[in-house]
């Protein structure tokens, strides 16, 4: 029986804030299998890149528990964590910040192998090459540096960067959300031709619902530091439990501007402002915006109960 490679336990990360503390994660639980993708969407804020930077340990956790193929690396020292770091990547949002404008293409995608000692040095240059060539690239782009490329290049570049290290298990902060429309599926179905080829699994962060169903096995829908449904693509897409899904899913573009026209009518709005991160735990984050909230939503937080085919943080489902 398979086990999961990546397995989150009521994760916590908290910031303070002169005297208070604000809780940009908690209480996160979800898994992830080798070779499939999870993907974690939510509006901006809600704690997403966050979770992704504790759960690579750039950020230190508050509480819970993160393992990585078995092992606990919750609290690894960060001098013994470049052994998980070897098996676990991270592609940042933004390709601009992320590559160093100094450095030639080939420096860049080579400088996880010096770090790690992968390859020998006589070795990097061709193997930077075929990852050039995987991504898209030409090999001989191992000379030019990252103002010479579009956006969508550059995501390419950093693509061949995470795969340095052929990892098992890659996180993808918003990796779209930069590019032109017309560039976010090319890279979307590069990702997915990696996955295929290699086995990698992906925790897939994005704002985008259409993509995010088009790449995930299993999605994890987050707001306010919380996750509020986790379950298969299918089931959630097809049938949302929570209001916040419901209301996430309601907004999906639709190309066809007649039944655009027809969904209009079955959208549902968010009425008032998301709740703050500082302060009061013990209701419903999601109750001041919710039409279906009920006094119960402001006496306690609703756990995640699993719910048929997902698990839903809700009070009047649970």
């Amino acid at each position: 029986m398979n086990t999961p490679i990546l397995e989150v336990e009521r994760l916590c990360k908290d910031f303070r804030i002169q005297r208070n503390a604000l809780h940009a994660v908690e209480d996160v639980s979800f898994s992830i299998m080798p070779g499939e993708t999870l993907g974690l969407v939510g509006e901006s804020g809600c704690g997403k890149t966050t979770l992704g930077r504790t759960i690579i340990r750039l950020d230190n956790p508050t509480k819970g528990r993160i393992l990585f193929k078995g092992a606990d690396i919750t609290h690894v020292p960060n001098r013994k964590l470049k052994q998980v770091r070897r098996s676990m990547q991270m592609i940042f949002q933004d390709p601009y910040d992320s590559l160093d404008p100094r450095s030639s293409v080939g420096e860049i995608i080579a400088e996880p192998m010096a770090i790690h000692n992968t390859y020998p040095p006589d070795v990097r240059k061709g193997r930077v090459q075929e990852l050039l060539e995987t991504v898209g690239l030409k090999p001989d782009h191992i000379r030019r540096y990252a103002h010479e490329f579009s956006g969508g290049q550059r995501q390419r570049i950093c693509i061949s960067r995470a795969l340095a290290l052929n990892p098992e298990l890659i996180i993808c902060d918003e990796p779209i959300s930069s590019l032109d429309v017309s560039i976010q599926a090319q890279i979307v179905n590069l990702l997915v031709k990696i996955q295929k080829s290699m086995g990698i699994a992906y925790l897939f962060i994005a704002h985008d619902l259409a993509m995010v169903r088009h790449i995930s096995n299993t999605v994890a829908v987050m707001y306010r530091g919380r996750i509020v449904e986790y379950g298969s693509t299918d089931a959630v897409y097809s049938n949302p439990g929570h209001p916040y899904t419901k209301a996430l899913m309601s907004a999906i573009p639709t190309p066809d501007p007649i039944r655009a026209r027809a969904r209009e009518k079955e959208r549902i709005p968010l009425r008032g402002e998301a709740a703050a991160l500082i302060g009061n735990k013990d209701e419903c984050s999601f109750a001041t915006r919710c039409q279906e909230c009920k006094k119960i939503c402001f006496e306690g937080c609703p756990p995640l109960v699993n719910i048929g085919d997902r698990a839903v943080a809700c009070h009047q489902l649970s």
